[in-house]
């Protein structure tokens, strides 16, 4: 059996570490963006247009690539954030779950005993007591 060890507050750390480093990535391409597809010929002959044409496509392609991989990236985040509550959420409920189970657990005995339990019953304690 395997075991998982999951913090809620580690994920959404790297949930936020993911986020600004998409931000940088996105400000680097927008930078690189017009340089990159609006070169000019270095020459007025057919092969410098060529040339030119060339590294217009593959600017492109790769501001294309650029945006699918900034849209992945978007999604991975938001879905290590959405785990992050997840994880937080089970949390909570199983403490409070644990914690009801050890409350019953102590006031089993005095309850039998007594008739009510010996801690969380509601009731005000007597004047002088406490």
């Amino acid at each position: 059996m395997s075991y998982l060890i999951a913090t809620p507050e580690l994920l959404a750390a790297a949930a936020t570490d993911l986020t600004d480093i998409a931000a940088a990535i996105s400000v680097a391409n927008a930078a690189a963006s017009a340089p990159t597809t609006a070169l000019l010929a270095a020459g007025a002959d057919e092969i410098s247009a060529a040339i030119t044409a060339v590294f217009d496509a593959h600017a492109r392609a790769y501001q294309s690539v650029s945006l699918q991989a900034a849209h992945f990236h978007q999604q991975f985040a938001a879905a290590l954030s959405a785990a992050s509550r997840t994880y937080a959420l089970a949390e909570a409920g199983t403490a409070q779950s644990i914690q009801e189970d050890l409350l019953n657990l102590i006031n089993a005995p005095t309850l039998a005993l007594l008739g009510r339990p010996l801690i969380g019953d509601g009731a005000d304690g007597t004047p002088g007591t406490g």
